[in-house]
Parts: structure tokens; sequence; C-alpha cells
């Protein structure tokens, strides 16, 4: 059985811990490998060894820097086949999705390669009568990515690293024990493009392990994606010593249906939107909130359309739905789907007893649809992160928009209408980040930051965009004053000398 090693100072190291994890295929249910819960001192040892890298790659130039990322860019095109196999073959994530997760890695490394643009700072002459302020951006230290399972290429090697080792800091990936081989794999190419030892590391270990981070003199900075509970932990204990902190966290992204939306287009959309990823995502689309009027009509649809769904292993290119992370995850779903038939909500579809013929043992769950959720119900309220949809029915778009700015999470919101002024008024008035208007899964590109609102973030920089530039440095303002012959011989100076 493969026993994965951590990825410290350019190389690969086995641990010494006698605590490891078993990686799973999803689709098979096999164990592939097993995975270390690295122990305490090997997570200083890591720290260490980054800091020791910050050292130097601060001081090479950024033309430099984004060179390597350059070429980042293109082994990640050259073993793109390799990636999406990997991401399909440990996430569950079926191909033309794990493609996708790929892509944004891709993405994020281009936002990066740009970072000489972004990081140039601004100046001004006689901003007092003769003197000159000119602002830099200067890189911070060594930060630490905390990742989640979901996106194994997209988020620690599209959201964290890049942009982190653009701005000339090195970087600790805490990945997470069930996904750990694509990002590996993609240490291994920025290692292959010339980044020198020790700015990009990988470590796996449990949260008693992890909370060193948060606490370290020498990790200047976190960026976490995960639960809210733990994200609220992370910020209020990483901030409290003096760290840069950027939390994002849980979601129960709603969509409000108005009765002059295309019937089957938004169907579409929605599908695509409830069921992609498994479920598995922040910016999932999990509640529908739809008009009385069109409500049966829509309903139909989409139970129509999510029985049309291929339900099959990730590889596969013909699967539409693959399966979950892992046994573990498929049963917390289910403990949700039984919980909604117990709080009353009226189950049209269920996707409990799937099973996939020569895969039976994979961790599979089919789309799930409940009709009839209403606000007591837990399960339309709070973050299931598996192929679960629940139908509220509303009478019209103010009732709607209140049940969804009602909800504690805020990542996206998403209205579909033929309506420009619905459309207007909901991404003036909704609680959401991220606004869809017809598009089901509202997320940015790149350019832009991926902004979470309310308890889907903490923290004052989101991750990418301008943002992104702005959390992994700080600003220097240097204020300049060249005396002339009779200024030389001035010893009558203001207190306020140069600043009014």
């Amino acid at each position: 059985m493969n026993k994965i090693k951590y990825f410290a100072g350019g190389k690969y190291i086995e641990s010494k811990t006698e605590h490891y994890n078993e990686v799973y295929n999803p689709s098979t249910g096999e164990v592939t490998a097993h995975v270390p819960s690295c122990t305490k001192e090997e997570v200083e040892d890591v720290i260490s060894i980054a800091k020791n890298a910050y050292e130097s790659w601060s001081k090479v130039p950024i033309m430099k820097r984004v060179q390597v990322l350059y070429k980042v860019r293109q082994l990640l095109e050259e073993n793109i086949e390799e990636l999406t196999y990997l991401v399909a073959e440990e996430h569950g994530k079926v191909w033309e999705e794990a493609k996708g997760d790929v892509l944004k890695a891709i993405e994020g490394t281009e936002l990066a390669c740009s970072a000489p643009s972004l990081i140039m700072g601004e100046s001004m002459m006689n901003t007092s009568k003769g003197f000159d302020t000119v602002l830099y951006r200067e890189s911070i230290g060594v930060f630490t990515g905390i990742v989640p399972f979901n996106f194994p290429a997209m988020i620690p090697m599209g959201w964290m690293a890049p942009m982190c080792i653009a701005a000339g800091n090195s970087i600790i990936l805490k990945v997470s024990s069930f996904t750990p081989r694509t990002s590996l794999r993609i240490a291994e190419l920025y290692k292959e493009a010339g980044l020198p030892d020790g700015v990009l590391n990988i470590i796996t270990c449990s949260r008693k392990e992890a909370e060193i981070f948060l606490t370290h003199p020498d990790v200047k900075g976190i960026t976490f994606v995960g639960t809210t509970a733990v994200g609220k932990h992370i910020y209020s204990v990483a901030a409290s010593h003096g760290k840069r902190v950027q939390a994002l966290c849980e979601a129960k992204n709603h969509a409000l249906v108005l009765k002059d939306a295309p019937i089957d287009r938004t169907a579409a959309g929605i599908i695509n939107s409830a069921f992609g990823c498994a479920g598995e995502r922040c910016m999932a689309l999990p509640v529908v909130v739809v008009e009385e009027e069109i409500a049966d009509k829509l309903v139909a649809k989409i139970v129509e359309l999510s029985k049309d769904l291929k339900i099959g292993p990730a590889y596969d290119k013909t699967s539409n739905l693959g399966p979950v992370v892992n046994q573990q995850h498929k049963d917390r779903v289910v403990n949700w789907i039984d919980k909604g038939v117990k709080e009353g909500a009226k189950l049209i579809l269920d996707g409990r007893d799937v099973s996939v013929k020569g895969f039976e043992k994979g961790f599979y769950l089919g789309p799930t649809i409940f009709d009839h959720v209403t606000e007591e119900m837990s399960i339309g309220t709070t973050e299931i992160f598996g192929p679960v949809l629940s139908i509220k029915r509303v009478k019209n778009f103010e009732e709607g928009l209140t049940i969804m700015n009602n909800n504690p999470f805020a990542n996206g919101s998403v209205i579909f209408t033929q309506s420009g002024y619905y459309s207007r008024e909901f991404a003036e008035r909704t609680h959401g980040g991220m606004v869809g208007i017809n598009v089901g899964i509202p997320v940015p590109v790149g350019v832009f930051p991926f902004s979470g609102h309310k308890d889907s973030f903490f923290g004052d920089l989101h991750c990418l965009g301008k943002d992104g530039i702005r959390f992994y440095t700080e600003s220097k303002c240097v204020t300049t004053r060249w005396f002339d012959e009779e200024e030389k011989k001035n010893t009558n100076v203001s207190t306020w000398d140069g600043t009014i």
C-alpha cells in the first residue's frame, strides 16, 4: 500500500508519525494510499523551512518570480489530463468537473503572473511643498493555507499558492487527508518550473497539530476554506496572535425563481448548480425559492431532468454525477436526508439507495429533492454538502427575498427572471456577496474577489482579485524631501513638517 510522504524543502519526507489515514478512490470504495498525520515537530520543522526560504525568495525581483509561474502555467497545461484523472480518482468529480478544477488552478496562476502590475505602488510629487511620497507593496513572510477536500487543485493551487508566491512570500499548504495527491503532484511541477526549495510546502496533519499554525510567531497569515465553526475559531485565534486571516466558510445559497422565468432553461440551470460536483461545493445551489404560480411545473421539470442524470465512476467521461468523497461523508448526507423526512418535507426524489453496476462499493448518492420545505426545517437552512435540493414555495418576490436574506450565510444568491426591474432590485437588496442573474453558480473569474458575506466569510480581504494581492502584501509609504541651498540653513522646522 502506498504510504504518502509530505513535501518540504523541495523534497518528499517520510513522516515519523504512527498515525496514518486512509485515502480512498470514491468511485470504487477502495483504499489507494495512506496519508500521514504529521507530528508537532514536523509541523514546526516545515515552518522553519518556509521561513528560511522566504528570506531569499522575498529578495528575488518580482519579474523573476513570475517567470517561474509562467513556467508553472505551461506545465499545468501540459499535464492537464494526468491532473484531471488525479482529481477525479481521489475526489470523485466527474471528468469535466475535475478538468474544471484544474483549469481554475491555471486561472489563478495566470492572475498571479500579472502580479507586477497588481503589486505596483502609487506615488505623488509635492504631497506637501517639496515633499514626494511613494507607496510600495512588500511581501510579509510565511503563510499557511488550510485546504478543504472538495477542490484539490483550484483552492490550494489557484486561490492560495500562486498569488502568495508571486508576492514574494513562502507558503505551507495543510491539505486535506481525503485528497492530498493532486496538490503533491502540482508541487512537483512547481519544483520543475524552478521554484526554490522551501517556498512551497505541503503537509497533512490533524487539527491538533494544525493549531500550531494559528499561534506560531513565524507564520504571518492564514488563508482557510472550510466550515463556519472552524473558520470562526481560526479567525479569532490567529487574529488575536497578530496574523492576517481570510476564512471562507459555509453557505446555503438560494435561488429565487419568478413566474416569468423560462421553465426548461431554468430547470437545467438548477440541476447543474445543485448536483454538479455532487453538491460538494460552497457555491452549490441547494435551495430553490419559487413563486407558487409556476412551482408545480418547475418541480416536475427538475425531477424529470434529474432522473436523466447518469450516475457513475468519476473518470468515466459519460458520467454526469459521481460519488461523494468517502463513506463517512455519504453517511452524513444520508442522515440529513433522513432528517428532512422526519421534519416533514416531501421527498419527491430519493437518492439514498443508488447502486452503480460494477462499482457497488463506491460512495454514490443519487440526486435527492425535497418539496414544500419550510423555514422551520433545518434541511433548508443548514449546509448539507451533497446532492440534495430543497424547494421552498412563496407568493411573490418580496417573500422570497426575505426568506433568502434571513439565512445566516451569504456566499451566493441567484434569481431566475426575465424582468430587468426585479433583477436590479435583487442585485441591490440581496445579502449574497456573489450574485447571479440567470446564472446558477455566480462565481466570478479570478480578476474579481470571491466575496462571501455574513457567516460565509471572516476577515477583511477576500481571496483573488485585488483583495488577494493586498492580503499577501503590506503597504509601505516613503516620503522624501531634498533640501535646496536656502533650506539647508533653516533651523525653524514645523512640528507638522511636511504633513500639512
